[in-house]
């Protein structure tokens, strides 16, 4: 299964590794297809591969590391 989401970080949230931290910890492919991170914020637009159950509990926890989870609601990335 993929999803597209916008990952909105926050300041507190910004500067951690928490794309490469999910990949790892919950066996979830990330492709990051578009990305804009300053210093007090980041807006990433990311594709996530992996079985449901696993992609619904890494959304869960980025929700809990400060990440704002937005679908991605028109197929903007790809093109």
């Amino acid at each position: 299964m993929k999803l597209r989401l916008y990952l909105t970080f926050d300041e507190s949230s910004v500067t951690k590794p928490v794309i490469w931290q999910l990949g790892r910890d919950f066996d979830i492919v990330t492709n990051i297809r578009t990305a804009e991170v300053k210093e007090h914020m980041g807006l990433v637009g990311l594709e996530l591969e992996g079985d449901e159950a696993t992609l619904n509990a890494g959304i869960a926890w980025l929700k809990t590391q400060g990440v704002q989870v937005e679908p991605i609601e028109q197929d903007v990335i790809e093109g």
